[in-house]
């Protein structure tokens, strides 16, 4: 048995069979974690969905931006853009079913104890605070996860996209305390001194503005917890860092698309299939 947590699919369905197929992946016996970013700019994002729900338990996923830009959509909240695949999502006879079984999916999780240095290691699609403890992280995933889950969840889709609050206030509440809590683990990558978190800075640390650095450059507060494991950095340009491992590596900007396997934290790397993308986001 092995576990591979796999980098931003993004409907590369193509792309993540080759990569199984590269790992040998036996679905009787191995197990899939997804960093989230299933769907959306990639040709295959219905197929991608049907695929990953249809291994049931042998698959695990944290929803990413794009994951939640399909479930604001479905809802008709947020606006579409140019680049949007996912209106097949939307069109499927199965829609429904898929929707149901994305917006059941956390926004973080524990991985498993398979590997000495691996050790009680945390997924998330774009990182966590530094005041966050790990199981801070898996509370404030639950939060959303049950508005999600719940009756009122079509309401906060309309209530989702915004840049504010930036600043994490325990005594938040309502909307607020969610939209930033989705903010933190689906879209943030830079922070500032002052420990707001800029949404708009996308490319490598090193060109940022001398007042902004990476969120896993900020110190954190429970250091000895374990490595984090996250996506959504196409141009962060290295899998290692102080966090853990970043597995976004740009498929769908015809990059590669990658695996990490807990055992050995062996990484496995696959060429893009489908046609790149013209440009970085």
């Amino acid at each position: 048995m092995a576990n591979y947590v796999i980098g931003d699919v993004q409907g590369c369905l193509d792309s993540l069979l080759k990569l199984l197929d590269k790992v040998q992946f036996n679905p009787q016996l191995d197990e899939l974690w997804f960093a989230g970013d299933l769907v959306n700019r990639g040709p295959k994002s219905r197929d991608t969905l049907r695929f990953v729900k249809s291994l049931g338990e042998r698959a695990h996923a944290v929803l990413g931006n794009h994951d939640l830009h399909l479930l604001a959509l479905w809802c008709n909240s947020g606006r579409s853009h140019e680049s949007d695949t996912i209106a097949e999502v939307v069109n499927a006879p199965d829609g429904q079913e898929l929707i149901d079984w994305l917006r059941s999916q956390p926004l973080a999780l524990r991985l498993p104890n398979v590997n000495h240095t691996l050790h009680n290691a945390l997924l998330t699609h774009a990182g966590i605070l530094a005041q966050w403890s790990f199981s801070d992280a898996v509370q404030l995933s639950g939060e959303v996860q049950q508005m999600l889950a719940g009756p009122e969840w079509k309401t906060f889709m309309a209530e989702l996209y915004g840049n504010k609050p930036n600043r994490w206030d325990p005594t938040l509440e309502g909307f607020d305390r969610l939209r930033l809590i989705v903010n933190v683990f689906t879209r943030m990558r830079m922070v500032r001194d002052d420990g707001k978190i800029d949404f708009k800075y996308k490319l490598e640390p090193a060109d940022a503005p001398p007042d902004l650095k990476p969120w896993f450059d900020t110190p954190r507060e429970f250091a000895n917890e374990g490595p984090i494991v996250f996506g959504h950095w196409s141009t962060l340009g290295a899998l290692k860092n102080k966090a853990g491992y970043c597995l976004d590596t740009g498929c769908v900007w015809g990059g590669q698309l990658t695996a990490l396997r807990l055992e050995d934290e062996a990484i496995i790397q696959v060429e893009a299939v489908e046609p790149p993308l013209p440009a970085i986001p």
